[in-house]
């Protein structure tokens, strides 16, 4: 029989915060580690199965003899069961065998807190020490005013594996290509961040990563877990921020995860009213067990403090926080006060955010939330979930309803347009144009758009202008920028081909100088969640399709005024009022021939003058481009 050291990474402390759901860096303790007992190297084991009889390490190093390296269990009823194995290091693939108090047959399970996992289909734990110097420090010193929720925010959202292929050799960039040409890409596009989709491992492509198996593992396909961190080193040392899609809403079923792990419901709600999703065909963590709540807590700052990232934006929080959330009348039973929140998610859902801002002020935590639940984004103090800033569903749905229409109907549909300032300040809203609107038949967003050819990059470009323009931070999924025809396909790459034609060339462009604009204008970023940085000057010329705005920053004099025309027609002298007088600048022009438009653009200053018109004591005349926006500022 192979040799057991007894041996503990655990306190009693550690126990006790385990126990009570606050040991929230889980990862120091649990899982593999290369240590050194009594002057001999190897690998300390610890793995949590309390309805386990028995556990053993199986690996490559015991030819996966269940009876060569049995663990110890501990005596204070924690459920974990530890032991050190001489001369097993870095590379070695294991993974616990368990016998169970409530299954029959033996239980092989991967590692839940392995930092390094085969590559699928394989799906062993890896044991794997990364030693990594980081050359961020710069970036780590100042990424608080970059991180902000008054700096410009401007996400790039990525699935890394379709972003761009290597077709001749049928696979992904690696991590240390991505290092390369994706940074350089972004930072020429001028995005303050980029998002990856899950990189945590996955068994399954086609769930894009949003079914986990390895929480604390960049997924293999990719290359190894310290060429993920060189890749989130090179984004900081060129000034980006780099967030993750982080997953606590459920898991999938696969027999190496984390489902019945221990032959019982040990990750898992073991109510299917609550432990099972039937949409997604997964399992619902139990948020109200402590051992659970600290593996998710924990999961959360491992990523930010082992690999320096900057927020993670938590995957379909609608689910979690409702009982009946995607269930028939029937298929879930209400809380104790009679409603239909599930009040255990809730309380995780604020403990992870006050543990995540505590710990780590100069991040940002984002929900995904498609409903009307009050308070995401305000702080826990209040009564709120804590996020700092929430998904704007009805924003994108609006917008991208009234944008599918023909021009000559949008007059009947201002008020689609408009409606979402009426709700833009109750949330610290991010506008998301995501991968989930360009997927499963609902066509790209180029191709939801009306007209002709010219007509369609016109209305896009208008469309994202007001996006850039109206309150809150921005998010763009990958090929967005390029003006994709065809649905996102995880399978291949975005459809680089199209920058062989002037259309897509000059629409890469426009993003960029919107990025630029958003970027360089403080009206834009400043005030970005609440009234004070947004103030409409007319939303009511509805024959027209003309809204137009200010937008405000802590300067008065950094003041914006907007002019959006939805419609086909080009409009010559058309007044706009204004508060002060002044000379105005035409800054920013959606229409302008290097984007592809027709030009109809105002080269030379306006100044205002004392006619009274929008409410407003001043006015000026200007020129409006036909399905354009202008943006103008004072001299």
């Amino acid at each position: 029989m192979g040799k057991v050291v007894v041996h503990s990474l655990f306190s009693e402390f550690d126990i006790d915060l385990f126990k009570s759901g606050k040991h929230y860096r889980l990862y120091e303790k649990l899982g593999s580690h290369i240590i050194d007992v009594n002057g001999e190297q190897g690998t300390y084991f610890a793995v949590w199965a309390p309805n386990a009889f028995r556990v053993s390490v199986v690996g490559d190093f015991n030819y996966w003899n269940e009876e060569e390296h049995l663990l110890n269990v501990r005596w204070d009823s924690s459920g974990i069961w530890e032991g050190f194995i001489p001369h097993v290091g870095k590379g070695s693939v294991y993974k616990y065998a368990i016998h169970s108090n409530l299954a029959s047959e033996k239980i092989e399970k991967a590692d839940p807190f392995a930092k390094r996992c085969e590559h699928p289909p394989k799906t062993g734990s890896i044991v794997w020490e990364e030693a990594y110097v980081w050359n961020d420090q710069n970036w780590m010193q100042e990424r608080a005013s970059k991180n902000n929720l008054q700096a410009p925010f401007s996400v790039y959202e990525v699935h890394l594996t379709s972003w761009k292929r290597k077709v001749e050799e049928n696979r992904s960039l690696s991590y240390f290509e991505l290092a390369n040409e994706l940074v350089q890409y972004v930072k020429k596009m001028h995005f303050t961040h980029v998002e990856f989709m899950p990189i945590m491992e996955y068994p399954y492509d086609p769930s894009w990563g949003y079914q986990i198996t390895g929480y604390f593992a960049p997924t293999s396909r990719l290359g190894y877990p310290e060429e993920f961190k060189y890749l989130v080193d090179a984004f900081h040392k060129e000034g980006i921020g780099v967030i993750l899609d982080w997953v606590p809403s459920h898991f999938p079923e696969d027999a190496h995860g984390l489902g019945r792990f221990d032959g019982s419901c040990l990750y898992e709600h073991p109510d299917l009213k609550k432990g099972y999703h039937p949409d997604w065909k997964s399992l619902i963590f139990n948020y109200g067990r402590n051992e659970v709540r600290a593996f998710l807590i924990s999961n959360a700052l491992f990523w930010l403090d082992q690999y320096h990232i900057d927020g993670l934006r938590v995957d379909a929080v609608a689910s979690m926080i409702y009982l009946n959330y995607s269930r028939k009348e029937g298929e879930w039973e209400p809380n104790i006060f009679g409603g239909n929140e599930n009040l255990e998610a809730i309380s995780f859902l604020k403990e992870l955010n006050e543990t995540v801002y505590w710990n780590y002020p100069d991040v940002q935590t984002i929900a995904e939330e498609s409903t009307a639940f009050p308070m995401v984004s305000k702080p826990t103090s209040m009564g709120g979930l804590g996020f700092g800033m929430k998904w704007m569903m009805g924003w994108m749905h609006d917008t991208l309803h009234y944008f599918n229409k023909d021009t000559i109907y949008r007059k009947y549909h201002q008020n689609e347009i408009t409606f979402s300032l009426t709700y833009a300040f109750s949330e610290n809203f991010m506008l998301p144009l995501s991968h989930d609107e360009v997927v499963y038949g609902k066509k790209s967003i180029i191709g939801r758009m009306p007209g002709d050819e010219w007509q369609r990059f016109a209305n896009l470009r208008v469309l994202y202008g007001y996006m850039f323009t109206h309150p809150g931070t921005k998010l763009l999924f990958m090929g967005n920028e390029i003006a994709q025809y065809e649905e996102w396909n995880f399978q291949s790459s975005l459809d680089w081909n199209l920058l062989d034609f002037f259309p897509h060339i000059h629409f890469q462009q426009y993003i960029a100088d919107l990025n630029l604009l958003y970027k360089e204008n403080k009206a834009l970023y400043e005030i970005p969640f609440t009234q004070e940085g947004f103030e409409w000057i007319s939303y009511d010329d509805t024959e027209n399709s003309v809204i137009s705005y200010y937008r405000k920053g802590n300067d008065e004099s950094n003041r914006l005024v907007v002019v959006c025309n939805f419609s086909t027609n080009p409009l010559q002298k058309y007044r706009i009022g204004v508060c002060k007088e002044g000379i105005l600048k035409e800054i920013f022009n959606s229409d302008a021939f290097k984007y592809g438009g027709s030009n109809v653009i105002n080269e030379h200053e306006i100044t205002t003058e004392h006619f009274f018109f929008h409410n407003q004591t001043f006015s000026f005349i200007t020129s409006l481009p036909p399905l354009g926006i202008s943006v103008y500022k004072y001299k």
